[in-house]
Order: structure tokens, then sequence, then C-alpha cells
């Protein structure tokens, strides 16, 4: 028996998940979802090769699901234990209505990483160096292809973490990377703080140092997509989530630091100069990406603990989705709020794949106020294509409700802003339509480029007598169903028709 199931089978480090023996990692946070009934074990021989993810994406936010045999590999694989907004909360130990106010303090107190000695770090208990000629990443990690069209294997649940070479402060992100051959993977960074590390390098000639992460606990993979400033590390957001310093060691090939519990960590160097093609992948706006050229990791270790667990993320669902977009959200409410106080919440939508579409709640005083709300949501993030602002009588995680707002508060002539030819997503694959009916490709400095539409659904500051109030029934929300029809024994309709003659 594998030690993972042998633990479960034991019921080791049961218990809440704020009532941890320890510090929450990855392990824990499963044994808890199997204590109770949320971790699906799938104990047959399943396919790497796309029958994996089929069969996670079946149980995505339903059960975690837990591969005991995955292709040839004895290393199990894990996928969806991130897959609903209620469980991240719970790991944070907060009530889901406080999940974006546990992050934002988070992230504003961070708290620096507590370094182990050499050889006290769970990851680094099994070693394969480049230099002892072993070290073949097919071999050795049970790496799925996860679309029909996906160009190969991908990792996709790795934190990449690297230090700004100027600084030597780090960044930690999670970044497609799909593995080409034993020790070699291309890597998709866009435009944001690991891009502007390897460009430093790349001009000085060098490599940039790297660990790629597998096998992490959710507040830590939450952590890695907090929008900071350039040099904020992370690790230390993590930490924060923790309540304490997160456990961390150096690689044993490069100056960087990673989280010491973790299952997996790959050491490597993205080289300077160096594009390989990457692609056809598809991605979180549930389209493929086409096949460029992309940089390069050379591998030059794998440490992991003994017995590991892989992690990948199915791409495009909700564990995908749900770590894009609570980050952001904490992000954007706290940027919201600095300028207009009168915003409640904020939610990005599952439909717009949890980064394109934002609602906001607001409490308007002054007309125009909606629109300045819009304007500054989209100066927040480029990622944002909608913004819908709407008033505090409706629940932005409720898109009826929110379409409902829209459809009876929003005149198009009256209510509508758009932005066009503004920074977008270079993910959006609208934003390649214009190029590509003309019959060419987008050059760098044009890809992305996308039009903004903000939708003001609020209602007048002032109206007439009860146009714009709501129909409500008095008592509504005091009814408990569950009480007026327990033990109402045979339905009394029968009896009432048992009347008749």
């Amino acid at each position: 028996m594998y030690e993972f199931e042998a633990d479960i089978a034991r019921g080791a480090d049961s218990g809440a998940a704020g009532q941890q023996h320890g510090p929450l990692t990855m392990r824990s946070w499963l044994r808890h979802l199997a204590d109770t009934g949320r971790l699906a074990c799938v104990d047959v021989p399943v396919s790497l090769e796309h029958q994996l993810a089929a069969i996670a994406k079946r149980l995505d936010g339903r059960q975690a699901a837990f591969f005991s045999r995955p292709g040839a590999h004895q290393i199990p694989v894990v996928s969806g234990f991130m897959s609903r907004r209620a469980w991240l909360a719970e790991a944070m130990g907060v009530p889901e209505a406080a999940l974006l106010s546990r992050f934002s303090d988070a992230v504003d107190n961070p708290l620096p990483v507590a370094e182990l000695g050499p050889g006290e770090a769970a990851c680094q208990q099994v070693v394969h160096r480049r230099e002892d000629g072993n070290l073949d990443l097919h071999r050795l990690l049970p790496i799925p292809t996860h679309s029909e069209h996906d160009n190969g294997p991908y990792i996709t649940a790795g934190l990449v973490i690297a230090r700004n070479p100027r600084t030597g402060i780090q960044n930690v992100s999670i970044n497609r990377i799909q593995v080409h051959g034993p020790d070699r993977m291309a890597i998709l960074m866009l435009p944001r703080h690991l891009h502007a590390f390897y460009q430093a390098a790349e001009e000085a000639g060098d490599a940039l140092p790297v660990a790629v992460v597998i096998g992490v606990d959710p507040l830590t993979m939450l952590a890695s997509q907090a929008i900071t400033p350039i040099d904020r590390d992370e690790l230390e957001i993590a930490g924060a989530l923790h309540g304490s310093g997160l456990r961390a060691t150096k690689c044993l090939t490069n100056g960087v630091v990673v989280p010491a519990d973790a299952e997996i960590v790959i050491e490597g160097r993205i080289l300077p100069g160096v594009r390989e093609p990457e692609g056809p992948f598809g991605e979180f706006p549930k389209y493929y990406s086409a096949r460029e050229p992309r940089e390069v990791i050379a591998v030059d270790a794998v440490t992991h603990r003994r017995n590991p667990i892989f992690h990948t993320i199915v791409p495009a669902e909700m564990e995908h989705l749900l770590l894009g977009a609570i980050p952001r959200e904490a992000t954007l409410l706290s940027h919201l709020r600095r300028s207009h106080p009168g915003v409640q919440d904020v939610h990005l939508s599952v439909g717009g794949v949890c980064r394109y579409h934002l609602y906001v709640k607001f409490s308007k005083k002054r007309e125009g106020e909606a629109k300045n709300v819009i304007l500054c949501a989209f100066g927040a993030h480029y990622d944002l294509k909608q913004v819908t602002v709407v008033d505090t009588d409706v629940d932005v995680h409720d898109p009826a409700e929110v379409e409902w707002a829209v459809a009876t508060r929003f005149q198009a002539d009256r209510d509508l802003v758009v932005v066009p030819g503004a920074q977008g997503s270079v993910l959006d694959p609208s934003t390649t339509v214009a190029a590509s009916q003309a019959g060419m490709e987008a050059p760098p400095h044009l890809q992305g480029i996308s039009a903004k539409m903000g939708i003001d659904a609020t209602r007048p500051v002032t109206y007439d007598s009860h146009v714009f109030t709501r129909v409500r029934i008095p008592g509504e929300d005091a009814v408990h169903l569950e009480s007026l029809l327990a033990n109402s024994g045979a339905p009394s309709w029968q009896a009432y028709l048992g009347q008749e003659a």
C-alpha cells in the first residue's frame, strides 16, 4: 500500500483544516478531504493521455481525484482539491464570506519564510541530478496529456519560482510547461514579473535559475496568484495565510528558495537566447493557444519526498479558474475600495472564465459614480474585458441576479461604457480576429489589443414611488421549510382526494 493511502486507512491527521497537527501541507489537506468524503480514490490503471484528465473533470467541483495507478508510474496523481470556493475558505479557517478579506490581509501583512537547514526539508529526501545520468522527467514523473489537441504532456500545477537578477527578491507564479525531453521543458511566460526577470538575465547573457515546485497546499497555491508589485515574494504571503512563516529551503543546484514541504521540485535554468516550439495547449478561456516559439528550461536536478504525489490541474476547470479568480478578486476589491469606499463586493464570473468579466456590488450615492468604478476596475488589471456594476440588493455571486439587474436597470445608450484599443489578455482569441480577418498575423505589439465594455446596471439615486423597488414577500427569508414539511406523514392532497365519493 502506498504511504498516503495507508494514512487514509489509518485516519491519520484527521479533523478540520484549522485543527491540523503541524503545518498545512498538500498531504494533510488531502487527508482532511478524505475524512470528509471529498476525495475519490481511483485504484484501477488509468492512462496519462487524456483518460486521467477526463475522470478528474467529471469529478470537478464534487471530489478531488487521487489516481494510484497512472500509466506505468508508481507515483500517484491528484487533481481537483481546490475546486470549490467553500473548500478554499475552509483551508483558511474562515467563512466563505470572509475569503477575500482574509486573503487581502495576508497580502498586506506578509511573513518572512522560515528557512530550514540542509537535510531538513521533506522535498529533498530523494535527489536525482543531471550528472548522475538518471535524469529523465518522463520516467521519473507521471505527467499527463490533458486536452484533445495538446501537443504532449504538460506540467500545469507547478509553482515557478525565480529571483530578480537585480534585487534578489523572488517571484512565484504558475506557468504552463511542456515537457519536451528528458531534461528539457518549454515555458509560457506572459508579460509579468517572471518574464521581466528573464529579460534582465537574458540581456546580461545569463540563464535565469528557476525551480518548478509541484505538490503544495491550497494556501500556497493561492498566494502564488496574488497581484503585487514586482519585488514581493509570494511565499511570504503564503506564510501569512498559514499564520506563521512558510517552511522553506534552498535548492541544491541554485539559490532559489522553495517550500520545504512540497512533494516535488524541478531545479533548472531558463536559457538565454533559446526558443523551442510549444503548444497548442487548451487554456483557461476554453480554447487552444497556438504553437509558438517559447523560452526553454534546462533541468539540472529533481528532488522529491519519499513516495511523492504529483499534482495536476485540469485546464479550464474549476481548480484552474478559482486559482485565478480569488486572488484577483481580493486585489481588485482592495484597489476599488481605495478610491470608491461604496464598493462592497466583487466577483469574477465563471462564464467570464474567472478572468474577463467582473461584477461589482456598489452603494451609489451620486449619478456617474458607477462609471468611475468601471474605469477604475479596467485600470486595475488588463485581463478585465467587461465590468458590470450593480446595486447592493443584487448578489454578485449569482449570475441570474446580475442578468436581472442588467435587464431592468441598464439602457445601452445611457449606461454603456466602451474603451477601444486597450491592452487585454493575449490568451483571448477574439483579440486576434481582426488581424486574421485581414489575412495577416498580428505583430507582438498588437497582440492582445482588446475593447473593454462597462455596464452600469445601477438604478437612479432618486426615483418615483416604487418604480425600482424589488418585489419581495414579507417573511420569505424566515421560512424554515424543513420544519414545515417534516413528519407530515401521508401527503395531505392524497387524504383530501380520498374524501371524494
